[in-house]
């Protein structure tokens, strides 16, 4: 583990006392000179911690440059059409919706902006869509944006979001990080913030005893700064995660949070501190109730592998695969988006719209479960 980062958190606890495990989490990923996301190391991919759907083909990059060709239909076919991606990785995902876009001869009308703070990265992106960078900008924060009309996307973004854990045991705790001289350990106090309390009852949750599980609060800030940019357009999260019911559901008495480290899973985020991932699975619930709080309107929420069907993926496969030699290896890369068992069905697919119309999207005509959240 980074020694840096270990002292400084360290140092933090001893000048502080015990840090909320959500404060915890934010050093471990974000610290400016030492976090996860801040190093140049590499993340995702073969060579990195994990895998997103992006790496696994490219059709999921034309897949969704298929949904925002409908939304910019759908919009009227401005020619000044936004489309932000925060946390895009490598940039795959940014080059195979650019290449739909440019085969489509309708590219000339977008302007893609990636939002990447981790100067590495967004050098390594620069290289990948060289031959894309005509219609690419690059901003190090979203709050720099100006307002704008179009899309915002992102994919396996929110997870990723520092959370509180609460524990209920004779009364509701949240957990705290502390350090005995030679490990990190937990130990139990008051709620750091009443809006945890406030949460539970917003979404009727009542936790049994023993119970440990996640808040993200931090969802509901993102989304005040998504209405204060998005002026017209449309909001797509895809990312791993339940509806409120699923999440707390008494079975899952021990939380969601996970931690990635060169493609092994664990659930110890005090091991590799800085050099591993740490995530936890969203409240879908939450992301529906906040954004139509701010005037948002819910369009549609089923599984990826749905999704992707029901957006006409089998087209894609006959257009663009059907000669190729590699035709089955392909295929069997492509059942990694779409199959039970796989990322088709951990990753949900949410899209939300703002704006005077009421628009229908081809991606949920076989299945929209958004009155499930």
């Amino acid at each position: 583990m980074p020694k840096e980062l270990e002292e400084k958190i360290i140092n933090k606890i001893r000048d502080e006392g015990p840090i909320t495990f959500e404060n915890f989490m934010e050093m471990a990923l974000y610290d400016p000179e030492y976090g996860y996301y801040s190093s140049p190391k590499q993340r995702i991919g073969k060579s990195g911690d994990y895998y997103t759907s992006q790496h696994v083909h490219k059709l999921f990059g034309f897949m969704l440059g298929k949904q925002i060709h409908e939304m910019w239909e759908i919009m009227n076919k401005p020619n000044n059409f936004k489309i932000v991606e925060i946390g895009a990785g490598e940039g795959h995902m940014c080059k195979d919706i650019c290449e739909y876009l440019l085969h489509k001869n309708i590219i000339e009308s977008f302007k893609y902006i990636i939002i990447e703070s981790n100067r590495f990265v967004q050098n390594k992106q620069k290289i990948l869509l060289e031959d894309y960078s005509k219609y690419i900008d690059w901003s190090s924060s979203f709050d720099d944006l100006k307002m704008f009309s179009g899309c915002l996307l992102s994919n396996e973004l929110l997870d990723s979001f520092p959370v509180h854990i609460i524990e209920m045991k004779n009364k509701l705790y949240e957990v705290y990080v502390d350090f005995d001289g030679s490990v990190f350990f937990e130990i139990l106090g008051n709620l750091s913030k009443p809006k945890l309390r406030e949460y539970l009852d917003e979404f009727s949750i009542t936790l049994p005893q023993d119970y440990r599980t996640e808040i993200n609060l931090r969802i509901k800030d993102w989304l005040n700064s998504v209405d204060k940019k998005l002026q017209h357009g449309f909001l797509i999260t895809i990312d791993y995660g339940f509806s409120t019911h699923d999440y707390y559901a008494q079975e899952r008495n021990k939380g969601t949070l996970l931690c990635y480290y060169k493609h092994t899973l664990s659930e110890n985020p005090y091991d590799n501190i800085g050099d591993q991932d740490i995530t936890a699975h969203i409240n879908f619930s939450s992301l529906k109730k906040w954004a139509e709080d701010l005037g948002f309107k819910t369009i549609g929420f089923c599984q990826q592998g749905t999704y992707l069907v029901s957006l006409g993926i089998d087209e894609f496969i006959n257009e663009y695969l059907i000669s190729k030699k590699d035709y089955l290896y392909e295929i069997a890369k492509i059942k990694r988006l779409l199959l039970p068992g796989t990322l088709g069905e951990t990753h949900k697919v949410l899209i939300q719209y703002k704006g005077p119309l009421n628009p229908i999207l081809k991606g949920f005509s076989i299945r929209n479960q958004k009155d499930n959240l």
